[in-house]
């Protein structure tokens, strides 16, 4: 059985650089997240999409249903819209009505399955689904946009453009359930059908036709509280709508869980960025695409707000740090020897982390011919990687635990701060929960996620035992068996281990948010606290109806001539 480090990856970025929080913490978007991915395929695929019901009421009550027509299969969402009192809408887990919730249905359903979805879905997690339902999702209207937009196009006015950039979204999600969370289909069921195949697809088109449906219902509310005056939204007015999202502590154990799928994201984004970097020339073509999309990236950056301190100073430095690399390229230009790989090492030594990472998503952008194909690669059969090797000397054991947490063996474990933090589990909502080890009585309570600490105690062990195999050691510690595994996976995946310290006092789970949302393609992340982030998905995406005539890709940055 291999274990070492596959080759292609001593020509990449090395994890102990990539896999570090703060990194993780500054991803952006690029071609390879999934939002981009599921574009990509609707339209290359020619994919139908229509309204087949809208049974909305002036107050914004009712059912609405779209459908989503692919080659071999359909797929349709379920909307339940209600006029929700305003004193009850919240972006907590524990809220209990919504004003609006979805499912994703596994074909066309019938007038019984309707019934069925809607005596379930608008309960949430106290109704229940079947495998037929792919996804379960819950959204709540903008307090500051919803009335304003419904009440200008009634009275005939396109709605405020410097109040909806300052929202960029109508409603936003509270959660977006998927793989056979409260009786829906497990991902197995659909993992071997093509449009399903990358991450997370099933949850980007819930999302996707979610966005269709939101903007269909504030303008029928909109049509029938006046009829005589009432207009449709400007198309381009439209697109600068996306859905919003509130997203906590339960998504941040989600990197630390699946240490073998995160490799695969890690490992694709990295295998073409190492691509374009070893490339000899950059042609007039791709030099000048990337300049333009420099030039937007900086508008991108411009319209990114945020009051929480920590992303009010990634803000400044992301826009002090395309500001410095637009004047480099003026002053350095790209014609030279491997233009992209004397880019990043002087990116490496002029920008910060928020800057860097941008600019790894930047360079993608005009190559993708070089970097699609990787989507195909973001999958991964967990349970493969499981096993663990017990035929692996104690000694090769040894060794791979000082590569992969040297960090951690040199950490004083001892010391409050380093373990200052606990994550557990809620009994009410089953929910991931960060509390204060030293304030708290959550010690007992104790979910391992903390890789660090752990293979630093196992170490201690490992130093001390005399048997010769991994198999032998394991039966004699049998409470070092999960980072043993871990350990094994990241020495053949080496992008599957984050490279810090996930319980110390100055943990950011909005870090490890970030870097899952950022594979999404979210945008416009704005901390609330650092325990949860709001984001933006799908805006400026054309809409199902502009995906056959339209660029069903080049969306998330703004254009330079863009209203």
């Amino acid at each position: 059985m291999q274990i070492d480090m596959p080759a292609a990856i001593a020509a990449m970025r090395q994890p102990n650089q990539v896999m570090r929080l703060e990194r993780l913490g500054s991803f952006h978007q690029c071609r390879l997240s999934f939002m981009r991915i599921l574009l990509r395929r609707l339209k290359s695929e020619n994919w139908r999409i229509e309204r087949t019901r809208f049974d909305i009421d002036a107050r914004g009550t009712g059912t609405a249903v779209y459908t989503a027509h692919g080659p071999k299969h359909s797929y349709s969402l379920v909307a339940f819209a209600n006029d929700l009192d305003p004193a009850k809408r919240s972006d907590r887990v524990i809220a209990t009505e919504w004003d609006a919730t979805f499912t994703l249905f596994d074909g066309i359903p019938t007038e019984a399955d309707i019934d069925r979805l809607r005596a379930n879905v608008p309960l949430q997690e106290a109704g229940r689904i079947s495998e037929s339902e792919l996804s379960l999702s819950r959204a709540n209207r903008s307090v500051r946009l919803w009335d304003h937009v419904v009440d200008a196009l009634a009275a005939g006015r396109q709605p405020d453009t410097a109040m909806i950039d300052d929202v960029g979204y109508l409603m936003r999600t509270t959660a977006v359930y998927g793989s056979g969370k409260f009786g829906a289909a497990d991902r197995a069921a659909t993992s071997s059908r093509p449009e399903f195949q990358a991450p997370y697809q099933v949850e980007m088109l819930s999302v996707y036709l979610t966005r269709a449906f939101v903007m269909d219902l504030v303008e029928e509310m909109a049509r029938q509280r006046a009829p005589e005056t009432a207009v449709p939204m400007n198309p381009a007015l439209r697109r600068r709508f996306g859905i919003g999202n509130s997203t906590g502590l339960g998504m941040a154990p989600y990197l630390l869980n699946h240490p073998a799928l995160l490799h695969s994201w890690i490992a694709a984004r990295e295998t073409a960025f190492s691509r374009i970097r070893a490339l000899g020339t950059a042609s007039p073509r791709h030099a000048a695409k990337f300049r333009e999309m420099v030039s937007r990236a900086i508008l991108h950056a411009e319209a990114w707000h945020s009051e929480h301190p920590a992303q009010v100073a990634k803000l400044a430095d992301l826009r002090g740090d395309l500001a410095k690399l637009e004047a480099h390229l003026d002053t350095k230009g790209l014609a030279r020897r491997r233009p992209w790989d004397a880019l990043w090492h002087w990116a490496e030594e002029a920008l910060t982390l928020e800057g860097q990472e941008q600019l790894v998503s930047l360079l993608l952008e005009p190559y993708p011919e070089m970097v699609d194909d990787l989507a195909g690669s973001m999958a991964c059969d967990e349970e493969r990687q499981w096993r663990i090797w017990g035929g692996m000397s104690r000694e090769r054991l040894s060794v791979i635990v000082k590569d992969i947490y040297g960090w951690a063996l040199e950490t004083d474990w001892d010391a409050p701060e380093a373990q200052a933090r606990v994550w557990y589990v809620s009994e009410a909502k089953l929910e991931p929960r960060l509390g204060e080890r030293h304030l708290e009585p959550v010690a007992a309570y104790e979910q391992p996620l903390c890789p660090g600490r752990d293979a630093a105690r196992m170490m201690e062990d490992l130093e001390r035992f005399e048997g010769d195999t991994v198999a032998a050691f394991v039966l004699a510690h049998p409470e070092h068996r999960h980072i043993v595994r871990r350990a094994q996976i990241a020495a053949r995946l080496p992008y599957a281990e984050i490279r810090g310290n996930t319980i110390g006092a100055a943990l950011l789970p909005i870090d490890m948010l970030r870097a899952k949302l950022s594979f999404f393609g979210a945008c416009h992340f704005d901390p609330r606290s650092d325990r949860w982030v709001r984001i933006t998905m799908f805006q400026n995406a054309p809409y199902p109806g502009e995906l056959a005539t339209g660029d069903a890709d080049d969306w998330t940055y703004p254009a330079l001539d863009a209203l």
